[in-house]
């Protein structure tokens, strides 16, 4: 069973008009190939993925895959409230290509850990064979899937990897000692790269890498390599872009940047609209400070 590792992108998604822009994605996805990123994630957060219909979720899912197939995996959103509507998201996602699926906790209805077991152990038996990272994020969810849990899910081949979106350090090293190398902990936190991996993970899904895919590269590169001086150094180079993407929600702020970049318009999808005027500044300065912008 694969599992993935090192700068996964979580891919922002363009509109035009109220339309998907599919043009400004795939030029997205060319930027990020370019760089050498370890993996895509369409149809997750960043990707405004709620706001988006099936029909449009699929369309970036297949543009995803026909671009990078053979370069670098594709790990795309799969996860929902509903174990039914998971295992089938899952199903839809595989027969469309991608090498794995991203399969966040379930939200609002608030599963106990031993409901948590049962609903991925349903989504796994019913994808048998096919590459499930969990997503722990439970700031948006109001679940928070522990150690134990993850240990429990161990026993599932399917299940290969955990982006933990936590930000704890003793969360990690707890992950690390109880699961050890059987699944690939990854940061979902740019700002916790380094010390995520330096208590045993393995890498990021990164926002920041939209925007700046060959420094989050480097960054985990050396990270992985125990390249501590380095690794700290490239992390507090981008710790003012990490603060700047996180003056409001995610995907608001890195949309704006990639406008600035030339990338993509200046579109949200209500109920998010774009980075109000007050966080333009700090954001700039950010862009301007690691040769993103002239």
């Amino acid at each position: 069973m694969k599992t993935f590792e090192g700068a996964i992108t979580a891919l922002a998604t363009p509109f035009r008009n109220g339309k998907l822009d599919e043009a400004a994605y795939e030029k997205l996805v060319d930027y990020q190939l370019a760089n050498g990123v370890s993996g895509l994630i369409p149809v997750g957060t960043t990707g405004e993925a709620p706001v988006l219909s099936q029909e449009e979720q699929d369309k970036l899912i297949s543009l995803c895959v026909k671009k990078a197939k053979g370069k670098t995996p594709v790990i795309a959103g799969a996860g929902s409230y509903s174990t039914e509507k998971t295992i089938h998201n899952v199903k839809r996602v595989r027969d469309l290509g991608a090498d794995g699926a991203l399969v966040v906790t379930p939200y609002y209805n608030r599963p106990t850990q031993r409901c948590l077991i049962e609903h991925y152990e349903a989504v796994a038996k019913a994808n048998k064979g096919f590459a499930l990272v969990v997503y722990n994020v439970p700031a948006r969810t109001g679940v928070d899937i522990q150690p134990d849990t993850l240990k429990a899910l161990c026993a599932l081949e399917e299940v290969v990897a955990l982006k933990e979106s936590s930000g704890s350090a003793a969360r990690v090293l707890d992950l690390t000692e109880k699961c050890g190398k059987r699944l690939t902990v990854i940061s979902g936190d740019d700002w916790f790269v380094w010390p995520c991996i330096a208590c045993g993970g393995r890498g990021v899904i990164s926002v920041s890498a939209n925007l700046a895919p060959r420094q989050m590269g480097e960054l985990v590169k050396a990270a992985l390599k125990g390249d501590t001086e380095n690794a700290l150094k490239l992390q507090l180079q981008m710790a003012p872009l990490h603060r700047a993407l996180s003056q409001e929600t995610n995907p608001i702020p890195v949309k704006k940047a990639l406008h600035w970049m030339g990338l993509f318009a200046d579109e949200m999808r209500l109920p998010l609209s774009p980075l109000a005027a007050q966080f333009h500044a700090p954001l700039r300065e950010a862009l301007l400070g690691l040769g993103l912008l002239s």
